[in-house]
């Protein structure tokens, strides 16, 4: 547990911060030379992160584990060894240099696959906000229907006789004449004349 802790302190400090301070000043200085030695230590550094994810997960039991990432981060960083520059110049450059058009086109094929299924998704989404609003107009009806009229010319006649807004005693004749007077109408229109 003890090793655990000192790894993961190690690789936060050395490994992470104390190189992203290195690469802070080697941008602020504009030094070419600085700049493409941190380039090429980050680059290390993401495989080397992608790796240890898996390791952790099966070779954590070995004995000196955790002592040899230690080592093998003060190896990447030391001056002396340029450890980060020689993986790099020797086997992650011809390595990528030779798959690099694989690579592109994988990652283009990642991307248009990813906004698809974004895309897909997005609108299986609006789906189910659209039916799940339909659903809850739909049960809520007898409600919707007495504060939301459609305003249909049936439906102004209706309201313009019904008993909330005429006198009792008038409101039953005037709807029998409005729906009569709608009846006629339609009536007429679907033979043809036009009144």
């Amino acid at each position: 547990m003890v090793s655990w802790i000192i790894s993961r302190l190690v690789v936060i400090v050395f490994g992470t911060l104390y190189p992203a301070y290195s690469s802070y000043k080697a941008v602020k200085s504009r030094d070419l030379k600085e700049y493409v030695k941190w380039m090429m230590y980050w680059i290390i550094f993401a495989l080397f992160s992608t790796v240890e994810v898996f390791t952790d997960m099966f070779l954590c039991w070995l004995p000196f584990y955790y002592e040899l990432k230690i080592a093998f981060i003060v190896w990447l960083l030391s001056p002396y060894t340029k450890g980060s520059s020689v993986l790099y110049r020797k086997f992650v450059h011809p390595t990528l240099s030779s798959k690099e058009k694989d690579v592109d086109e994988y990652i283009g094929q990642t991307k248009d696959k990813i906004c698809d299924t974004l895309v897909h998704f997005g609108r299986k989404g609006l789906n189910v906000a659209a039916t799940a609003a339909v659903m809850a107009a739909t049960k809520g009806q007898g409600v919707l229907s007495d504060k939301l009229r459609s305003f249909s010319m049936q439906d102004l006649s209706a309201y313009q006789s019904d008993p909330a807004h005429a006198d009792p005693a008038t409101a039953a004749p005037a709807q029998q004449r409005t729906k009569s007077m709608m009846r006629s109408k339609s009536e007429s229109y679907n033979r043809g004349e036009r009144t």
